[in-house]
C-alpha cells in the first residue's frame, strides 16, 4: 500500500504549527528575553528620567584590545555618567559584590551566571578611557528585569524592577557642566561602533573567541 498520500496530507494539515513552533522557540531564547528586558529598562527611563536632565544612548558598542564589549544603556548627566546593565532573569538570585559567580535557582535547578558587576565593569573601564574623566563620575547600574528575587543581600546599585532609576537619581551633586555633558556625549556617539546587526554579530564572534581561550 501505498502511504504517500496519507503522508502528503498530514504534513498538509500540520505545515501551520511550523511557523509557531519557530515563534515558540524565540520567544524562549535568551536573545529575546535579553531585548524584552533592555526594551523594559528603555521605556521606564523615557517615563521618569527627564531626558534634558539625562541622556540617554542605547546599545553602545566599543572597540577593545580584545575585539568589543557592548554596553546596553548609558545615561550622561551634570550628576555623572551611569552605565546600565540589564539582565531579564526569573527565579531566586544569590550572589555577592565579590564573588565570580552568582547563582540563578529555577525551583531545584541551579544555574550559575557570571557576577553583572564584574561584567559591567569592563564596561566601566571601557568607558572612561574614551571619555578621559574620572571613575568617580562614571557609576555601574545594574537593572535586573523580569521576575527574579534577590535572596542574599546586594549592593545599592543592583536593583530589580524600576529601582535603578531611583538610584541613579540619587546623585544630586553636580560634577559636569552642561557643555562638559554635551561634549561626553559626543565623544561617545562618534567613538561607538555604528549600531547594526553586523556590529552585534561581530560582538558575539569576539566573545566565543574570549570564552575559547
Amino acid at each position: 500500500m501505498d502511504f504517500t498520500p496519507i503522508i502528503k496530507s498530514a504534513f498538509g494539515a500540520m505545515w501551520w504549527i511550523i511557523p509557531f513552533l519557530l515563534l515558540a522557540m524565540f520567544l524562549k531564547s535568551s536573545r529575546f528575553k535579553g531585548a524584552m528586558g533592555e526594551a523594559q529598562v528603555k521605556l521606564a527611563a523615557k517615563l521618569r528620567l527627564p531626558a534634558d536632565t539625562y541622556h540617554a544612548i542605547h546599545n553602545v558598542t566599543l572597540a577593545t584590545a580584545d575585539g568589543s564589549t557592548q554596553i546596553d544603556h548609558v545615561f550622561v548627566s551634570r550628576y555623572g555618567v551611569f552605565v546600565v546593565e540589564t539582565k531579564n532573569m526569573k527565579g531566586w538570585i544569590f550572589g555577592s559584590k565579590d564573588q565570580a559567580q552568582w547563582t540563578q535557582k529555577i525551583y531545584k535547578n541551579s544555574y550559575k551566571i557570571q557576577n553583572p558587576l564584574r561584567q559591567n565593569y569592563k564596561h566601566i573601564k571601557t568607558l572612561e578611557a574614551v571619555l578621559s574623566v574620572s571613575e568617580n563620575n562614571i557609576h555601574s547600574v545594574i537593572a535586573f528585569t523580569g521576575d527574579a528575587q534577590f535572596k542574599t543581600p546586594m549592593p545599592e546599585n543592583v536593583t530589580s524592577g524600576n529601582g535603578y532609576i531611583k538610584y541613579i537619581k540619587s546623585f544630586d551633586k553636580e560634577v559636569f557642566s552642561e557643555t562638559q555633558v554635551q561634549e561626553l556625549i559626543a565623544i561617545i556617539l562618534s567613538t561607538r561602533l555604528a549600531p547594526s546587526i553586523k556590529t552585534s554579530r561581530e560582538h558575539v564572534r569576539n566573545l566565543k573567541k574570549r570564552n575559547k581561550t
